[in-house]
């Protein structure tokens, strides 16, 4: 015996399919939605729909984009000898909202995990090493911390050794406001590694 109305288990079971969402989280969601006006919950829809129709992938950095080019890739203000690779389009989002990043980005869509089957074809590290012969300068290995991202970051560091381009990786440690006893070992090892000169 089911205790929802079909078109609600559907809803439910269709939510809590996308990451991070529960089956406690899905059924908040859809009672939230059921309480919505039919206008709110059509510009919703529509939306749904319109960013899978009308979403691409960059052909040059493989970031999600309206047009071909992305607009990152086309702007003539950002410096093209620098290129920062990151696992996931939400990757460039953040470096981006820090206004500090001028050069170009590559996105991965994913890290090499053997576990999960993902080895070097499944990830864009071909298209990456196509574009370092253009010019590039340096590359700014960008991965997440995790056994994953560090795997990867090594893996393409090694590749893009023998073609003379500066390999670099961003700094990984204690975030700002964190406290030394709350950080393991590993994030402790990283701000060792990664500490620079003041004064």
């Amino acid at each position: 015996m089911s205790y929802y109305a079909k078109p609600i288990a559907r809803l439910i079971d269709e939510l809590s399919k996308l990451p991070g969402i529960g089956p406690k989280t899905a059924q908040r969601l859809t009672y939230h939605i059921l309480k919505l006006s039919r206008e709110r919950v059509k510009k919703l829809a529509e939306a749904l729909l319109d960013v899978k129709d009308s979403i691409i992938y960059c052909s040059v950095c493989g970031n999600f984009t309206e047009k071909d080019p992305c607009d990152i890739c086309e702007n003539p203000y950002r410096e093209k000898g620098v290129i920062m690779v990151v696992e996931e389009p939400k990757d460039v989002v953040a470096i981006e909202k820090t206004r500090e990043y001028r050069g170009l980005y590559h996105v991965l869509h994913g890290a090499l995990s053997p576990l999960e089957g993902i080895g070097p074809d499944d990830i864009r590290i071909k298209e990456l090493l196509g574009r370092v012969g253009q010019g590039v300068k340096e590359v700014i290995l960008a991965t997440n911390s995790d056994v994953e991202g560090e795997a990867t970051a090594l893996y393409i560091a090694k590749l893009l050794k023998p073609m003379g381009v500066k390999v670099t990786r961003i700094a990984h440690g204690i975030p700002m406001g964190g406290d030394l006893d709350y950080a393991d070992e590993v994030t402790l090892s990283k701000a060792l590694e990664g500490r620079r000169e003041i004064g």
